[in-house]
């Protein structure tokens, strides 16, 4: 698959394979699957730093006068009170509150930096152009690649890093904390730092000119705490961690609510709604949701995976929508979309696994403790 001449090659194809990676297709593009196993993988991560290479996914730049208020015309988050240097995460959502893609947004001082899902970016743009209004420009930086370096030695690793700042007024890179970022030159290169990941551990996502990002990835793989990680063990990693993923557990069906997300609706937007689908998502929100994203622990050693049925004795009452061995925890979990009246921890369930039914609990998310240096804390 991933010889195929319609996939999109990553600014870091080569240097994926010297390395050893299985290759396969995902969101249009050739990426690592696994390089020494995906166990192995994930144990590393959590135990010192990954470097991830996720460049399929969408960079944006929205400029203007009012992108603030632009932007919340297109996702519930309070965007004209995010500081300069801090990230949020949010969600595009349609006209009836369905969720179209989740996203991070970074308010650089000058503009704002978003990152959307690789399968998704086209229709985010095309989305987002639809609704564009004079005076605001939205920008793919499709000549940038984006790593990610997560996990506990990654403080340690960029530390040793000769970062310039690019302004005065930013934070200096010791003291950058979960859900922050701003622009640094390293060797003349410019850099775009937020200290943010989708694993559950502390570190760091990069954005870098593509043709600058090979240099980059090999000066962090020459610190004996940094080894190249593929897209198994970043499934497996945010699966632990309690991180929905588009496309499985998050869908224009799926409103903010049911994906138990509401935390994405900032405090204001709360009360004054103005964003798509507001009437329907803050009904659910006030009155309650049908159904509800849980975490489910599963009985015995088999796996159980995305599409499997939740029943509650004779009644289906949901279905799962990401499952799998959680290496961290050496058992297998799953997230499921279920009837809320099902939906309080400690409920017992089963799970039909190709006609043999498992038993499994509703419990909290995360499944392990995320481990994110937030502002106040030391580390």
């Amino acid at each position: 698959m991933a010889d195929d001449a319609d996939l999109n090659i990553l600014p870091l194809d080569g240097l994926h394979r010297r390395l050893g990676a299985r290759m396969v297709a995902f969101a249009g593009y050739a990426m690592p699957i696994q390089y020494d196993g995906i166990i192995a993988e994930h144990l590393w991560t959590r135990e010192s730093a990954g470097l991830f290479d996720v460049s399929h996914m969408g960079q944006l730049l929205v400029e203007g006068d009012g992108a603030a208020d632009w932007l919340e015309s297109l996702a519930p988050g309070d965007f004209k009170a995010l500081q300069p240097h801090r990230v949020r995460y949010s969600l595009l959502l349609a006209d009836d509150g369905g969720i179209l893609d989740d996203l991070m947004v970074t308010n650089t001082g000058r503009s704002f930096y978003l990152v959307v899902n690789g399968a998704t970016k086209a229709a985010d743009i095309a989305h987002m152009q639809a609704r564009l209004p004079a005076g605001i420009s939205l920008h793919h930086m499709d000549d940038h690649a984006l790593l990610a370096l997560q996990g506990p030695a990654a403080v340690t690793v960029m530390s040793r890093f000769d970062l310039t700042p690019e302004t005065i007024d930013q934070p200096a890179f010791a003291d950058l904390k979960f859900m922050a970022g701003a622009r640094w030159l390293w060797n003349g290169v410019p850099l775009g730092i937020t200290r943010s990941g989708y694993t559950g551990e502390d570190g760091y996502e990069i954005s870098v000119p593509a043709a600058h990002a090979e240099a980059l990835a090999e000066a962090l793989l020459a610190h004996a705490e940094v080894k190249p990680i593929g897209l198994g063990a970043r499934d497996s990693l945010r699966l632990e961690a309690g991180l929905p993923l588009y496309g499985h557990d998050l869908s224009p069906e799926i409103t903010p609510v049911e994906a138990d997300l509401s935390f994405a609706i900032s405090k204001r937007r709360k009360a004054e709604g103005g964003f798509p689908g507001a009437a329907r998502v803050l009904d659910q929100l006030f009155n309650g949701a049908p159904r509800k994203r849980v975490g489910l622990a599963v009985a015995g050693r088999m796996p159980a995976r995305e599409g499997a049925s939740v029943w509650k004795g004779e009644r289906q009452i949901g279905v799962l929508t990401s499952g799998g061995f959680a290496p961290s925890l050496g058992a297998p979990i799953a997230m499921a979309m279920i009837e809320t009246d099902m939906a309080a921890d400690g409920t017992a369930v089963e799970i039909d696994v190709r006609g043999k039914r498992i038993a499994a609990t509703v419990v909290p998310m995360p499944f392990k403790q995320k481990n994110y240096v937030r502002e106040g804390e030391k580390k």
